[in-house]
């Protein structure tokens, strides 16, 4: 009854704390001159160059957005340490509205999260696999239809034949056969990711290839094997110079090394006794790159959504983001989870590395991910040429509903309460996350505490 009455009190003044910033906050819909956005806090905002739009590509929307509302609410959900830290990216008709960082990469020894910390990105990386797949269609050199079995020609299946039938689009859109996350509990107890692919020889099928569809880590990752194979190229390589430096994602990396590489990174936090822990991040998930392999700070994943929003048609070109965003195999469990799942989501299917949406009737882009310590969100909302994305460093749900908050904004939906909700968000993404036990010896002591 005390923890049920605790938690209530934080949530009463959680809503307190964001209440006056609803009511009183003022819509920032324009960007200064020259094409850039700054921000008055100079430790966690930066100023970032615009990519000029390609003007028939996208078509422009004069809906106001609340920015200055959102960020005061991230830099509430940050206070008094309900979550370490966090970062935000808000983009519209070909601008970045807003890249900031709030809150601490560490509480163990806290530095500020600004535009350039770097985070994990766990399954957003999935994005990342299909638009390099894309790009080597768009070149000539592979196909969707390509057979797996033409590259990785040791692949094997459980099921006779079934392997030859396997394509890259199966790949990148769960529609493997396998059964949801196979091998995921194992690639936690620290198998190799090869040693992975070969006991898919003698892994129960739910279907055959293309029929049906199933959340994959390791399999998804076999498309890294054939982007190595095709490129002779590193898959981390080929992302590197074909993706990372033409969109100007500098901070964005491969690997737990690319990570502790960075000039400052967040570190994952747990919940400990009496508040959050951080530790150190596994690398567990590292092993299969192409699912869950990214670091990027918030500053490249605005560009990461200027280009999925065809602002950068030099390097994504409109009809290969058609073919990433278009919905290939229906995801009914995603109607499911968290309230803004529930009340809003009407329909859901996967498409090539993203989730295709329809948000009350309207479609939206989407992905989220979680690994132990790190959870993220991004979304497309292509009627109205918006883009967000949302990364913090710590297990809470809490930022989850910034996301729902604005796409209801923008669409003008009213009636939604998303940032008073403290359950877990019911996303595939979530169903991985690594949930080991805190380190033998290790104190919540270590870090600043946090309401229960």
């Amino acid at each position: 009854m005390k923890k049920r009455t605790l938690r209530h009190s934080w949530r009463i003044g959680l809503v307190a704390a964001l209440l006056p910033l609803a009511l009183g906050s003022t819509a920032r819909d324009a960007a200064p001159a020259h094409g850039v956005v700054t921000h008055p806090d100079a430790d966690a905002a930066a100023t970032l160059p615009q990519p000029v739009p390609d003007a028939g590509s996208v078509a422009s929307s004069a809906t106001p957005l609340a920015v200055a509302r959102y960020e005061a609410i991230a830099t509430a959900l940050v206070a008094n340490g309900r979550i370490p830290g966090m970062a935000m990216a808000i983009i519209k008709d070909g601008k970045i509205l807003s890249a900031r960082g709030y809150g601490v990469t560490d509480l163990r020894n806290p530095q500020p999260v600004d535009a350039h910390t770097v985070f994990r990105l766990a399954s957003l990386s999935k994005s990342f696999a299909a638009t390099m797949t894309g790009i080597l269609v768009n070149d000539g050199v592979l196909r969707w239809d390509s057979r797996l079995t033409d590259y990785v020609p040791d692949f094997q299946l459980s099921t006779p034949g079934a392997a030859t039938q396997m394509t890259v689009a199966d790949l990148l859109s769960h529609r493997t056969g396998l059964t949801r996350n196979a091998f995921d509990r194992d690639l936690e107890g620290d198998a190799d990711y090869h040693s992975l692919t070969l006991r898919m020889a003698n892994a129960p099928m739910t279907c055959a290839p293309g029929q049906c569809y199933a959340y994959q880590n390791v399999a998804f990752s076999l498309i890294g094997d054939v982007v190595f194979a095709t490129t002779g190229k590193f898959y981390s390589e080929s992302v590197a110079s074909r993706i990372f430096k033409p969109l100007g994602m500098h901070d964005a990396s491969y690997g737990l090394e690319g990570l502790e590489a960075s000039a400052r990174w967040a570190h994952p936090h747990v919940r400990g006794r009496g508040g959050w822990v951080s530790l150190m991040p596994k690398p567990n998930y590292y092993r299969v790159a192409p699912a869950a392999g990214v670091n990027a700070s918030i500053s490249d994943m605005a560009q990461w959504l200027l280009a999925h929003a065809g602002h950068r048609p030099d390097v994504l070109p409109a009809p290969l983001l058609a073919t990433l965003h278009a919905p290939l195999v229906e995801t009914p469990a995603e109607l499911r989870g968290s309230s803004w799942r529930h009340d809003r989501l009407t329909a859901a299917s996967y498409a090539l590395g993203w989730r295709d949406y329809s948000y009350s009737g309207h479609n939206v882009v989407f992905h989220g991910g979680a690994v132990q310590g790190y959870r993220g969100l991004m979304a497309l909302l292509p009627e109205q040429d918006l883009g967000v994305v949302i990364l913090w460093n710590s297990e809470s749900a809490l930022p989850s509903g910034l996301l729902p908050t604005i796409l209801d904004d923008a669409l003008g939906i009213s009636g939604g309460k998303w940032l008073d909700d403290d359950t877990l968000d019911g996303s595939e993404e979530v169903l991985y996350a690594e949930r080991a036990a805190l380190p033998a010896g290790t104190r919540a002591t270590n870090a600043k505490a946090s309401p229960p």
